[in-house]
């Protein structure tokens, strides 16, 4: 039997991971400060740990593994990542991870090792056009991220790189874009924007308003967690090693993404503006690269993602109320 170990176990893209593997058959063992908030875990054996502890990642990575997926970040939406009052913990805490499991995987020989990246790497000079982001992999360098979150991810990038060139460690490398669906943060801060655009809509009376950050003119797009996971499953089965994005190409406004919740809803709702952190003008995946290293592209568009998100999202907001 194959074994597997996730490292970050317990977030959104974790859990979902683990059981994508249990029903492919792997041995899986997931690590985490916590399990995951809105459902078991099907790993059959999970650590709870801090993977920024020696001691820790020595009994998370003891032996040898078919894959490793390192998933383990501290990280959240734009409420956590552009207001500057994270900053230090999130390079320290993530650079920490990274450069302890990297050592540890090269120790124990692991199959391969997939390390999820972020859009966030991107340079910021070339994310003003809201309606003409340039996301293209090749486009990382020169390097100005807009966010400590992004510069962290580009090291931490160079970092498994040049592991798997002095020390033959078998990496995949992807660059994920704004990964949403189910049982994922949708309060308290570290919450996506699409979450959160539920969120509010589920929490809103009928005929009142919710709060958009910004002009709600900044663009992104979102790619939903079960496309997310085909994608890095080609990645990882294949010999390409990366960087890739793995993201949807189907650009929206952040405006136009409350609407949609609005309208999933049956609400009669209005979009109140205001100030806010927002990051980049514009993004959105290129997704040219990907397309022809792995023939790969999202098949389902956004809104039948936002729907399933939108139902899970009312009926915890609804459970909260009762």
């Amino acid at each position: 039997m194959k074994k597997a170990l996730v490292l970050g176990a317990g977030g959104f893209i974790g859990s979902h991971l683990v059981k994508k593997l249990k029903k492919q058959g792997f041995w899986v063992r997931g690590v985490d400060l916590k399990y995951p908030e809105f459902n078991e875990t099907h790993a059959d054996d999970f650590i709870i740990g801090d993977l920024r502890i020696q001691t820790i990642c020595d009994k998370a990575l003891d032996q040898y593994f078919d894959e490793v997926y390192q998933l383990a970040a501290d990280m959240g939406g734009a409420g956590y990542i552009f207001t500057g009052e994270n900053d230090a913990n999130v390079m320290h805490n993530s650079a920490l991870i990274n450069i302890n499991i990297v050592e540890r995987a090269v120790k124990h020989k692991v199959g391969k090792l997939f390390y999820s990246s972020s859009a966030c790497i991107y340079p910021e000079f070339n994310q003003l056009d809201p309606d003409n982001p340039n996301c293209e992999e090749s486009s990382a360098y020169p390097a100005q991220p807009d966010s400590e979150y992004g510069w962290e991810k580009l090291f931490s990038e160079r970092l498994y790189f040049s592991f798997m060139r002095n020390y033959d460690l078998n990496v995949r490398v992807a660059r994920f874009h704004n990964i949403f669906g189910p049982e994922g943060t949708w309060q308290g801060g570290k919450e996506k924007a699409p979450a959160a655009m539920c969120r509010k809509v589920a929490q809103a009376p009928e005929g009142g308003e919710i709060e958009v950050w910004g002009d709600g003119q900044q663009t992104r797009s979102f790619l939903y967690i079960d496309e997310c996971l085909e994608a890095v499953q080609r990645l990882m089965d294949s010999d390409f090693v990366g960087p890739v994005n793995i993201g949807s190409d189907e650009m929206i406004s952040i405006n136009n993404l409350a609407k949609m919740a609005i309208d999933i809803s049956g609400k009669n709702l209005t979009i109140k503006n205001i100030d806010g952190p927002l990051g980049v003008r514009g993004r959105n995946s290129d997704n040219n690269l990907i397309y022809e290293k792995l023939n790969w592209k999202p098949d389902a568009p956004l809104r039948k993602g936002m729907e399933k998100t939108f139902k899970w999202i009312n009926e915890q907001v609804k459970n909260r109320m009762s």
